[in-house]
């Protein structure tokens, strides 16, 4: 049994490590978030020392470190805002511990390499989750992929998962501590993307907005037509539809792979416990994807844009157009 800490318990994704330390037979031994609604932390363990300041936290944890090795911290989970990522894995490199980092691991390209460095002084592992991978209809797309792999597929990425007007005014609407919604809301899939059909050629911004993005991608086996959103309105159907709409078509044809994500983080994490976590050169493409999208300036419309641009949609009742 190894022992973990959290970084950033009271946030959306931090109970799915929860339950993947728990169902990995792991014991979560200290957690920390300014915010003090954690009460989560009971339905997976009544033993977790929260620490509401950090500095707090670090005490706890390198103490732990200077007692009995086995009451030392073998790994922090980090679930904290995106723009802190960095410094937190730092922190758990410094005392002794592999990171485990939510997405995106970090923000800018660069970082990547001063991470390797510590990693390297350190010979600590910093992983990263990119469950999409794992995922059984992704990666048997990816096999599919590799068999005809003269042919470029013809992709149409929409994914629509409903948030409230609180998201731009949290750290995830600010783009300097988010990455936007290219680096929030999409970085699982534009690391899919890569991972199934190669390397970005090229790339175009078609839209970008505090609630909607879109643009192209010239892969090396395929081109993508893609669209993020955060607006309920968007989502095909009625306004009682469900609040998050996933749609991947390959050459016109649909790839179903809305359901299956509950038990991701749980295989991410035996990965990483028998050694084979996604690490720091996973991450960089897509990484570096998205900085240079959220960088870019956006282009007229053109013959690669996504459907949902092209059209006068009438969408719950409302008119408009995107």
């Amino acid at each position: 049994m190894r022992n973990f800490a959290l970084i950033g318990a009271a946030g959306f994704i931090a109970p799915r490590h929860m339950k993947a330390i728990r169902e990995t037979g792991n014991n979560l031994l200290a957690a920390t978030d300014p915010h003090d609604s954690v009460g989560i932390m009971d339905s997976f363990s009544n033993n977790v020392e929260y620490f509401k300041e950090y500095e707090r936290f670090d005490r706890f944890v390198e103490k732990q470190k200077r007692k009995n090795p086995n009451d030392r911290i073998h790994f922090v989970s980090i679930c904290s805002p995106n723009y802190l990522h960095d410094a937190h894995i730092r922190f758990a490199l410094r005392v002794g511990a592999d990171a485990i980092c939510e997405k995106p691991l970090v923000l800018n390209p660069w970082n990547l390499d001063a991470l390797h460095e510590i990693e390297v002084e350190t010979s600590k592992k910093i992983n990263t989750i990119l469950q999409l991978r794992l995922h059984p209809s992704i990666k048997k797309l990816r096999d599919e992929v590799s068999d005809h792999t003269n042919m470029k597929k013809k992709i149409v990425l929409t994914y629509i998962t409903s948030r409230g007007n609180w998201y731009n005014y949290s750290w995830k609407g600010e783009l300097a501590k988010s990455g936007g919604l290219v680096t929030n809301i999409g970085i699982h899939f534009f690391d899919m993307l890569i991972w199934i059909f190669g390397k970005v050629l090229s790339y175009e911004v078609h839209l970008s907005s505090d609630r909607r993005a879109a643009g192209f991608l010239e892969l090396e086996r395929a081109d993508v037509k893609w669209l993020l959103s955060i607006d309920r309105t968007d989502i095909p159907g009625n306004c009682n539809a469900k609040s998050t709409y996933r749609s991947l078509t390959m050459d016109g044809k649909e790839i179903e792979f809305s359901e299956g994500f509950t038990d991701l983080h749980t295989e991410s994490y035996s990965r990483i416990l028998d050694g084979n976590g996604f690490g720091i050169e996973d991450a960089r493409p897509s990484v570096a994807l998205t900085y240079s999208l959220r960088n870019e300036k956006t282009i007229l419309i053109t013959g690669n844009a996504h459907p949902f641009l092209k059209k006068t949609a009438t969408l719950c009742g409302n008119s408009h157009t995107s």
